[in-house]
């Protein structure tokens, strides 16, 4: 009896105290702003995105490229390109500077992002899973494109991984926090 009230109270210490699930410090106004400057900057290319690439006045170049796993596109008379990592015109500077060089005369190169790699969203929402990403994105839209919250969503916490990083962080729900290509995203249970 003692064994059990002991367990009682220490499971009651834990659900007080701590609330038995993750906990999210509120952001400090740097934290912020710096999370919101990370998704208002010109999106990095990643693997696995596909891109189009035109080149004016050169329709057999323009077209529809993927960037492979090792973050690379082939692309004819150029060879394989490393772009991920790089912004759209960074890499349209790279590309330039390949086919300037002995094959095309100044060449005028535009890239676009035409398929970000999805967001990942687990945990309770309705419809787990993988969606596809678009930029301006923030946690309230992929709750809603994943169906919306479970009634046993944990409505003030969500866990995010943003992708690069090995672990999932707290953020609280009381702003729309900027989701960016590739996130792993965990709506945690509640316990009351």
């Amino acid at each position: 009896m003692l064994r059990y009230l002991a367990a009682l109270a220490s499971l009651v210490l834990c659900l007080g105290i701590a609330g038995c699930g993750p906990s999210a410090s509120p952001l400090t106004l740097t934290q912020r702003q710096a999370l919101v400057a990370t998704a208002a900057a010109p999106p990095k290319l990643q693997a696995g995105e596909k891109i189009l690439v035109t080149v004016y006045g050169e329709p057999s170049l323009s077209g529809d490229y993927e960037i492979d796993p090792s973050g690379y596109v082939s692309f004819p008379l150029a060879g394989a390109i490393k772009a991920a990592g790089l912004t759209e015109d960074q890499f349209a500077n790279r590309l330039r500077e390949r086919l300037s060089s002995g094959y095309l005369k100044n060449p005028k190169i535009t890239v676009s992002i035409t398929e970000y790699t999805p967001f990942y969203i687990l945990g309770e929402v309705r419809k787990p899973g993988a969606y596809p990403y678009s930029a301006g994105m923030n946690i309230f839209n992929a709750i809603a494109v994943a169906g919306g919250l479970t009634y046993r969503a944990n409505r003030s916490v969500v866990m995010i991984e943003h992708k690069g990083q090995t672990e999932m962080h707290a953020f609280d729900l009381t702003w729309p926090i900027p989701i960016l290509s590739g996130d792993i995203i965990k709506v945690p249970l509640r316990y009351f």
